[in-house]
């Protein structure tokens, strides 16, 4: 008895593990939950733990052990560079296309779109770590095709994920680049397009296609196999839809 128990509260390699572990990049943490609600209709036993964070961290986690089952990143550079080592045991698919939007509490004239960073009433600029982040990334790329990143260099806010750059730009800096998907998160309904929130002109920015892969600790399991083949089903890209993403 005591055998099985610890086998359920440990992060399992078994092919019969009640218990799958999936790290997830941190914009999806908005639409997980209605994923796995999903999911769990037709795989009711398989409890699915949730580890969020930025791409970057997750991805260093994974190399360093961490036993993961899926990663569902938010770009396809990490999940690839783990297929290349050998950590992934399936090459990266894009499973949704996320996008930028500008979230701010303050009375702004948001019609002025990306060009409203360089205004002197922008004090604070909260972006997720370019480095871990693939939003992060994306905000400074869009604000260097804009050809004004370097005169808002000095007025970034860096946050460690995409989630808690949200954070920043509701409560510490003036305005904020986010993942469109948080809008969608039930307690941001009070933010109001064009009053708190734009969307970035996907022109200036690379698309973020999210990729996902199967790591090579959960080779042959079957539940695993199942919530990945899910991920990448018409009905998880519902989902995805209803919380701002295109999906492929």
């Amino acid at each position: 008895m005591k055998k099985v128990v610890l086998g359920i509260l440990a992060i399992s390699l078994s092919l019969f593990a009640s218990q799958i572990n999936i790290a997830v990049a941190a914009n999806v943490s908005y639409a997980i939950n209605d994923l796995i609600e999903e999911f769990n209709k037709t795989n009711p036993d398989t409890k699915v733990q949730v580890t969020l964070g930025s791409s970057g961290k997750l991805t260093a986690q994974i190399k360093n052990g961490a036993p993961y089952n899926i990663f569902m990143a938010a770009n396809m550079k990490y999940p690839q560079s783990l297929y290349s080592e050998n950590i992934a045991i399936t090459k990266p698919l894009v499973y949704a296309q996320g996008s930028l939007a500008i979230l701010t509490t303050k009375k702004l004239d948001l019609s002025k779109g990306i060009n409203l960073a360089v205004e002197n009433s922008i004090g604070k600029i909260a972006i997720a770590n370019p480095k871990t982040a693939p939003y992060g990334k994306a905000a400074i790329e869009a604000m260097k095709n804009a050809n004004i990143q370097d005169k808002v260099t000095d007025k970034y806010v860096y946050a460690e994920s995409i989630s808690q750059t949200v954070t920043y730009a509701i409560t510490a800096a003036d305005m904020g680049f986010i993942a469109k998907s948080s809008l969608y998160s039930p307690k941001m309904s009070k933010y109001k397009e064009g009053i708190n929130w734009i969307d970035v002109d996907s022109k200036l920015y690379t698309p973020i296609n999210q990729g996902i892969v199967i790591l090579n600790n959960a080779k042959e399991n079957k539940e695993v196999k199942a919530f990945y083949d899910f991920i990448l089903s018409e009905k998880a890209k519902n989902i995805f839809k209803r919380y701002g993403y295109l999906v492929p």
